[in-house]
Protein backbone atom coordinates (compact mmCIF):
# COMPACT_ATOMS: atom_id res chain seq x y z
CA UNK A 1 0.00 0.00 0.00
CA UNK A 2 1.64 3.58 -1.17
CA UNK A 3 2.06 5.98 1.47
CA UNK A 4 -0.67 8.33 -1.05
CA UNK A 5 -3.33 5.44 -0.21
CA UNK A 6 -2.85 4.56 3.70
CA UNK A 7 -3.05 8.11 4.06
CA UNK A 8 -6.15 8.57 1.99
CA UNK A 9 -7.89 5.01 3.55
CA UNK A 10 -6.86 6.81 7.17
CA UNK A 11 -9.17 9.86 6.32
CA UNK A 12 -11.65 7.75 5.01
CA UNK A 13 -11.84 5.88 8.46
CA UNK A 14 -11.95 9.26 10.59
CA UNK A 15 -14.64 10.20 8.39
CA UNK A 16 -17.15 7.18 8.52
CA UNK A 17 -16.12 7.27 12.18
CA UNK A 18 -17.19 10.77 12.94
CA UNK A 19 -20.20 10.33 10.49
CA UNK A 20 -22.15 7.62 12.48
CA UNK A 21 -24.24 8.24 15.97
CA UNK A 22 -22.12 8.32 19.25
CA UNK A 23 -20.44 5.35 20.17
CA UNK A 24 -18.98 4.37 23.10
CA UNK A 25 -14.87 4.36 23.52
CA UNK A 26 -14.59 0.64 22.35
CA UNK A 27 -11.41 -1.57 22.21
CA UNK A 28 -10.05 -2.35 18.53
CA UNK A 29 -7.72 0.56 16.65
CA UNK A 30 -6.37 -0.44 13.25
CA UNK A 31 -2.87 0.08 14.46
CA UNK A 32 -1.42 0.86 17.95
CA UNK A 33 -2.72 4.18 19.38
CA UNK A 34 0.56 6.54 20.87
CA UNK A 35 0.59 8.86 23.63
CA UNK A 36 -0.23 12.91 22.31
CA UNK A 37 1.89 15.33 23.09
CA UNK A 38 2.22 16.09 26.62
CA UNK A 39 0.56 13.51 27.91
CA UNK A 40 3.79 11.99 28.79
CA UNK A 41 3.94 8.50 30.27
CA UNK A 42 1.11 8.44 33.09
CA UNK A 43 -2.22 7.54 31.70
CA UNK A 44 -3.88 7.90 35.44
CA UNK A 45 -5.54 11.12 36.60
CA UNK A 46 -2.69 13.18 38.61
CA UNK A 47 -2.50 14.37 42.09
CA UNK A 48 -3.04 18.01 40.40
CA UNK A 49 -7.11 16.80 39.53
CA UNK A 50 -6.13 16.27 36.04
CA UNK A 51 -9.28 13.94 33.88
CA UNK A 52 -8.59 10.23 33.85
CA UNK A 53 -7.34 9.69 30.33
CA UNK A 54 -10.41 9.23 27.93
CA UNK A 55 -9.41 7.97 23.98
CA UNK A 56 -11.08 9.78 21.21
CA UNK A 57 -12.07 8.26 17.49
CA UNK A 58 -9.66 9.16 14.92
CA UNK A 59 -6.79 10.38 17.37
CA UNK A 60 -3.65 9.66 15.99
CA UNK A 61 -1.43 6.10 16.77
CA UNK A 62 1.28 5.15 16.24
CA UNK A 63 0.92 3.09 12.38
CA UNK A 64 -2.35 4.11 12.08
CA UNK A 65 -5.54 6.06 13.68
CA UNK A 66 -7.92 4.57 16.90
CA UNK A 67 -11.64 3.49 15.75
CA UNK A 68 -14.00 1.75 18.09
CA UNK A 69 -15.07 -1.80 17.07
CA UNK A 70 -19.06 -2.22 17.67
CA UNK A 71 -19.76 -4.35 20.87
CA UNK A 72 -21.31 -6.95 18.85
CA UNK A 73 -18.32 -7.47 16.35
CA UNK A 74 -16.26 -7.91 19.28
CA UNK A 75 -18.52 -11.06 20.80
CA UNK A 76 -18.91 -11.90 16.90
CA UNK A 77 -15.02 -12.24 16.47
CA UNK A 78 -14.96 -14.60 19.88
CA UNK A 79 -17.68 -16.72 17.82
CA UNK A 80 -15.86 -16.76 15.06
CA UNK A 81 -13.15 -18.18 16.75
CA UNK A 82 -14.99 -20.79 18.86
CA UNK A 83 -13.45 -18.86 21.84
CA UNK A 84 -13.06 -21.52 24.87
CA UNK A 85 -11.66 -21.11 28.28
CA UNK A 86 -8.76 -23.14 27.18
CA UNK A 87 -7.71 -20.88 24.73
CA UNK A 88 -5.18 -17.47 25.34
CA UNK A 89 -5.91 -14.63 23.40
CA UNK A 90 -3.87 -12.13 22.16
CA UNK A 91 -5.27 -8.67 20.73
CA UNK A 92 -3.07 -6.94 18.75
CA UNK A 93 -3.68 -2.86 18.98
CA UNK A 94 -5.97 -3.31 22.26
CA UNK A 95 -6.90 -0.07 22.53
CA UNK A 96 -9.09 0.17 25.97
CA UNK A 97 -9.10 -3.30 26.36
CA UNK A 98 -12.75 -4.40 24.98
CA UNK A 99 -11.86 -6.88 23.42
CA UNK A 100 -9.68 -9.13 26.06
CA UNK A 101 -11.92 -7.84 28.98
CA UNK A 102 -14.90 -9.54 26.30
CA UNK A 103 -12.66 -12.60 25.85
CA UNK A 104 -12.00 -12.87 30.48
CA UNK A 105 -15.53 -12.87 30.61
CA UNK A 106 -15.85 -15.55 29.08
CA UNK A 107 -13.31 -17.34 31.14
CA UNK A 108 -10.53 -17.11 28.74
CA UNK A 109 -6.80 -15.95 29.66
CA UNK A 110 -6.57 -12.89 27.50
CA UNK A 111 -3.77 -10.47 26.92
CA UNK A 112 -3.51 -6.90 25.10
CA UNK A 113 -0.79 -5.38 23.01
CA UNK A 114 -0.70 -1.44 22.70
CA UNK A 115 1.63 0.90 22.14
CA UNK A 116 -0.30 3.92 24.35
CA UNK A 117 0.86 3.85 27.62
CA UNK A 118 -2.30 5.89 28.36
CA UNK A 119 -4.59 3.67 26.67
CA UNK A 120 -2.80 0.09 28.26
CA UNK A 121 -3.60 1.89 32.15
CA UNK A 122 -7.22 2.77 31.05
CA UNK A 123 -7.84 -1.06 29.71
CA UNK A 124 -6.31 -1.87 33.36
CA UNK A 125 -8.98 -0.13 35.41
CA UNK A 126 -11.72 -1.07 32.71
CA UNK A 127 -10.64 -4.86 33.24
CA UNK A 128 -10.68 -4.39 37.41
CA UNK A 129 -13.81 -2.50 37.05
CA UNK A 130 -15.34 -5.36 35.28
CA UNK A 131 -14.12 -7.68 37.58
CA UNK A 132 -11.74 -9.63 35.29
CA UNK A 133 -8.23 -8.32 36.03
CA UNK A 134 -7.52 -12.04 37.18
CA UNK A 135 -7.89 -13.18 33.72
CA UNK A 136 -7.41 -9.89 31.56
CA UNK A 137 -3.32 -8.75 31.33
CA UNK A 138 -2.27 -5.57 29.12
CA UNK A 139 1.63 -4.34 28.25
CA UNK A 140 3.05 -1.05 26.48
CA UNK A 141 4.88 -3.31 23.83
CA UNK A 142 5.07 -3.05 19.83
CA UNK A 143 3.24 -5.62 18.10
CA UNK A 144 5.85 -5.97 15.81
CA UNK A 145 8.39 -6.99 18.52
CA UNK A 146 6.20 -9.21 20.88
CA UNK A 147 6.39 -12.82 21.19
CA UNK A 148 2.93 -14.29 19.69
CA UNK A 149 3.72 -18.27 19.95
CA UNK A 150 1.81 -18.91 23.30
CA UNK A 151 -1.41 -17.93 21.43
CA UNK A 152 -3.63 -20.03 20.23
CA UNK A 153 -6.26 -17.31 19.33
CA UNK A 154 -4.97 -13.66 17.65
CA UNK A 155 -7.23 -10.89 17.32
CA UNK A 156 -6.86 -7.66 15.63
CA UNK A 157 -8.13 -4.70 13.52
CA UNK A 158 -5.12 -3.83 11.60
CA UNK A 159 -4.93 -2.02 7.71
CA UNK A 160 -3.93 -4.52 5.36
CA UNK A 161 -0.54 -3.50 4.41
CA UNK A 162 0.21 -4.35 8.20
CA UNK A 163 -1.93 -7.84 8.03
CA UNK A 164 0.54 -8.56 5.44
CA UNK A 165 3.72 -7.40 7.57
CA UNK A 166 2.65 -9.56 10.02
CA UNK A 167 1.36 -12.44 7.69
CA UNK A 168 4.73 -14.39 7.95
CA UNK A 169 4.91 -14.00 11.53
CA UNK A 170 1.35 -15.68 12.31
CA UNK A 171 1.87 -18.44 9.56
CA UNK A 172 4.99 -19.32 11.62
CA UNK A 173 2.14 -19.65 14.46
CA UNK A 174 1.61 -23.46 16.06
CA UNK A 175 -0.76 -25.20 13.38
CA UNK A 176 -4.48 -24.30 14.33
CA UNK A 177 -4.21 -20.70 15.82
CA UNK A 178 -6.79 -19.09 15.18
CA UNK A 179 -6.55 -15.20 13.93
CA UNK A 180 -10.00 -12.95 13.42
CA UNK A 181 -9.67 -9.50 11.90
CA UNK A 182 -12.73 -6.69 12.13
CA UNK A 183 -12.55 -6.00 8.29
CA UNK A 184 -9.27 -5.73 6.70
CA UNK A 185 -8.20 -8.85 4.73
CA UNK A 186 -4.52 -10.76 4.49
CA UNK A 187 -3.75 -10.54 0.82
CA UNK A 188 -3.98 -13.47 -0.97
CA UNK A 189 -4.56 -15.65 2.05
CA UNK A 190 -8.26 -16.14 1.75
CA UNK A 191 -10.27 -16.30 4.99
CA UNK A 192 -11.72 -19.57 6.18
CA UNK A 193 -14.67 -18.59 7.66
CA UNK A 194 -16.42 -14.95 7.52
CA UNK A 195 -19.40 -13.16 9.12
CA UNK A 196 -20.91 -10.10 8.85
CA UNK A 197 -22.73 -8.19 12.17
CA UNK A 198 -25.80 -6.15 11.23
CA UNK A 199 -27.23 -5.25 14.21
CA UNK A 200 -25.73 -2.55 16.32
CA UNK A 201 -22.89 -1.66 14.36
CA UNK A 202 -22.92 0.62 11.45
CA UNK A 203 -19.19 0.81 9.92
CA UNK A 204 -16.19 -2.02 9.92
CA UNK A 205 -18.67 -4.94 10.84
CA UNK A 206 -17.79 -7.89 9.19
CA UNK A 207 -15.57 -10.42 11.01
CA UNK A 208 -12.89 -12.71 9.12
CA UNK A 209 -11.21 -15.72 10.42
CA UNK A 210 -8.16 -17.91 9.13
CA UNK A 211 -6.96 -21.15 10.77
CA UNK A 212 -2.96 -20.84 10.40
CA UNK A 213 -2.57 -24.20 8.83
CA UNK A 214 0.74 -27.18 9.15
CA UNK A 215 3.24 -26.89 6.39
CA UNK A 216 2.74 -30.31 4.08
CA UNK A 217 4.81 -28.87 1.02
CA UNK A 218 7.07 -31.55 -0.37
CA UNK A 219 7.36 -34.75 -0.78
CA UNK A 220 5.94 -37.72 1.94
CA UNK A 221 6.77 -41.70 1.30
CA UNK A 222 3.69 -43.62 1.53
CA UNK A 223 3.72 -48.02 2.04
CA UNK A 224 3.51 -48.07 -1.64
CA UNK A 225 4.30 -45.04 -3.46
CA UNK A 226 4.28 -41.66 -2.79
CA UNK A 227 2.25 -38.18 -2.26
CA UNK A 228 3.69 -35.16 -4.19
CA UNK A 229 1.58 -32.01 -2.34
CA UNK A 230 1.64 -28.48 -3.12
CA UNK A 231 0.72 -25.72 -0.69
CA UNK A 232 -0.44 -22.53 -1.23
CA UNK A 233 -2.02 -21.80 2.60
CA UNK A 234 -4.55 -24.10 3.20
CA UNK A 235 -5.19 -25.42 -0.14
CA UNK A 236 -3.50 -28.22 -1.31
CA UNK A 237 -2.80 -29.44 -4.76
CA UNK A 238 -0.49 -32.70 -5.66
CA UNK A 239 -0.83 -36.11 -6.60
CA UNK A 240 -0.25 -39.52 -5.55
CA UNK A 241 2.52 -41.62 -7.57
CA UNK A 242 1.81 -45.18 -7.35
CA UNK A 243 3.05 -48.54 -9.27
CA UNK A 244 4.04 -46.41 -11.97
CA UNK A 245 0.64 -44.53 -11.94
CA UNK A 246 0.30 -40.86 -11.01
CA UNK A 247 -3.26 -39.77 -9.76
CA UNK A 248 -3.81 -36.05 -9.08
CA UNK A 249 -5.65 -35.62 -5.48
CA UNK A 250 -8.81 -33.07 -5.43
CA UNK A 251 -10.07 -31.17 -2.47
CA UNK A 252 -7.17 -30.82 -0.61
CA UNK A 253 -7.47 -28.76 2.34
CA UNK A 254 -5.74 -28.00 5.61
CA UNK A 255 -8.01 -26.69 8.81
CA UNK A 256 -4.73 -26.31 11.21
CA UNK A 257 -3.06 -29.60 11.21
CA UNK A 258 -6.36 -31.26 9.70
CA UNK A 259 -5.46 -32.58 6.13
CA UNK A 260 -7.99 -33.63 4.01
CA UNK A 261 -8.16 -34.74 0.07
CA UNK A 262 -9.31 -37.16 -2.27
CA UNK A 263 -7.76 -40.02 -5.03
CA UNK A 264 -10.23 -41.84 -7.43
CA UNK A 265 -13.27 -41.89 -4.98
CA UNK A 266 -10.97 -42.82 -1.91
CA UNK A 267 -11.20 -39.77 0.66
CA UNK A 268 -8.43 -39.43 2.75
CA UNK A 269 -8.10 -37.36 6.08
CA UNK A 270 -4.94 -37.19 8.45
CA UNK A 271 -3.24 -34.98 11.34
CA UNK A 272 -0.18 -33.63 10.23
CA UNK A 273 2.93 -34.16 13.28
CA UNK A 274 5.67 -32.01 12.00
CA UNK A 275 7.28 -35.03 9.12
CA UNK A 276 4.85 -37.56 9.72
CA UNK A 277 0.88 -37.45 9.27
CA UNK A 278 -1.21 -40.37 10.09
CA UNK A 279 -5.00 -41.01 9.63
CA UNK A 280 -7.54 -42.84 7.58
CA UNK A 281 -8.76 -43.52 3.89
CA UNK A 282 -12.22 -44.19 3.16
CA UNK A 283 -13.52 -46.25 -0.10
CA UNK A 284 -17.43 -46.67 0.12
CA UNK A 285 -18.01 -48.30 3.23
CA UNK A 286 -14.42 -49.41 3.84
CA UNK A 287 -11.78 -47.69 6.21
CA UNK A 288 -8.62 -48.14 6.28
CA UNK A 289 -5.09 -46.76 8.22
CA UNK A 290 -3.26 -44.30 6.23
CA UNK A 291 0.61 -42.54 7.04
CA UNK A 292 3.06 -40.95 5.69
CA UNK A 293 6.27 -39.67 6.36
CA UNK A 294 8.09 -36.65 4.80
CA UNK A 295 11.02 -37.46 2.00
CA UNK A 296 11.77 -33.90 1.03
CA UNK A 297 10.64 -30.53 0.11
Amino acid sequence: MTKRVASRLSLLIVAAALSVAPVPAAEVSPGQSKPAAGQGQKPAASKQGRKPYQPEVGQAGKDVIWVPTAETLVEEMLDLAKVTRSDYLVDLGSGDGRTVIAAAKRGTRAHGIEYNPDMVELAKRNADAAGVAGLATFERADLFQSDLSKATVITMFLLPSINLTLRPTLLGLKPGTRIVSNTFPMGDWEPDASYRVTRECVNYCTALLWVVPAKVQGTWALSRGRLLLRQSFQKVTGSVASWGATTPITGGRLEGDHLSFSVRGSDYFAVVKGDTMEGTFVTGKKKEPFKATRAGQ
